[in-house]
């Protein structure tokens, strides 16, 4: 049995991508997020009882029990320029040092982290030299890899960094990244089967301006604005804030019920074009149909939006699995 804790907890995709590829053998003694709305969608699926422990930060790494495996989805900070170490005292004042010092006392056998893709530039590449370095002044291993999520069976093009760091008494001589599961999926494969609420369709004051932003954008020669996404094609990158919603629109001609559950201006548009639904974009992100949505819309958008892929997540904990059963 592998004890882990989950840190920036978020949801819970980390841990559920874990739990998927772990099975029966592990088990989260420690949880850490202290976003009151996510701790809600995480208790609603991984238990009511479970104490979530709110700002890492103000938690003394002594009161976190032992564990074998550390999984931390942390926020990317600015890691200051002062002092130049490149090391322990760089990521002071940063939340990658609340993993560090949790590392430090503890030493699990794994450290696993998911960060956006440009973790690897930030700060000219100087953030992720002192999280690397960090972790290997601890003792470890450490390997990283950036994974596109279109090719682990979700329709979404979704590039992350994914870093496994393995202490060096347990280290694997090479710890190889999955290359892909599945690349065939598309956005009609995650769509709902039965046709949507009203409230998804764009209205036409809305869709108006929508366009009419694309275009003063477009006159100046960017892209910028909203996307609708072909049903047999891939959805863009969601995200949880500015057009993370309108840059995945499609076209969906089911809808025969146009009066509006909520107050709109103007009327629903009749060219169909409708956002994507919650369940849908959590299943952008490879999260199960039994995955509960407790809260409101505005909330789950930006959770799936900030989450992470979970069948990445399995497929890579699986390799680690292989690694820490072959010693």
């Amino acid at each position: 049995m592998y004890k882990s804790i989950d840190l920036f907890a978020g949801i819970g995709g980390i841990r559920l991508g874990f739990d998927q590829a772990f099975g029966n053998d592990i088990k989260t003694v420690f949880v850490s997020e202290w976003d009151d709305k996510a701790v809600e969608t995480y208790k609603a699926n991984f238990g009511k009882d479970i104490d979530v422990v709110g700002d890492i930060t103000k938690v003394s790494e002594d009161d976190i029990p032992e564990h074998d495996i550390l999984l931390a989805g942390f926020p990317c900070q600015a890691f200051s320029l002062a002092g130049h170490k490149r090391g322990f005292e760089d990521a002071r004042g940063t939340l990658f040092f609340d993993v560090a010092r949790i590392v430090e006392r503890h030493k699990p056998k794994v450290v696993f982290c998911e960060n956006v893709k440009n973790l690897v530039n930030h700060d000219r590449g100087r953030t992720f030299k002192v999280i690397r370095s960090i972790l290997e002044e601890l003792g470890y291993e450490v390997y990283f890899q950036v994974l596109n999520s279109k090719n682990f069976g979700v329709p979404q093009n979704r590039e992350r960094i994914y870093v496994v760091a393995f202490r060096k008494d347990i280290a694997p001589e090479t710890f190889i990244f999955p290359d892909k599961t599945d690349d065939s999926k598309m956005i009609k494969d995650i769509i709902e089967k039965q046709e949507v609420s009203p409230k998804y369709y764009l209205s036409t004051t809305y869709l108006t301006s929508l366009k009419k932003h694309k275009a003063r954008h477009a006159s100046k020669g960017h892209g910028f604005g909203y996307e609708i996404r072909e049903l047999d094609s891939v959805a863009g990158a969601i995200v949880c804030g500015g057009m993370g919603r309108e840059r995945n629109l499609i076209i969906d001609e089911r809808l025969t019920n146009f009066h509006p559950e909520t107050h709109i201006k103007g009327e629903i548009n009749k060219e169909f074009i409708r956002k994507m639904t919650p369940r849908e974009w959590a299943r952008l992100q490879g999260f199960p149909d039994d995955y509960k949505l407790v809260v409101a819309d505005t909330h789950l958008y930006k959770q799936f939006g900030n989450s992470v892929t979970v069948p990445v997540i399995c497929a890579i904990a699986k390799e680690i699995k292989k690694c820490l059963e072959s010693n």
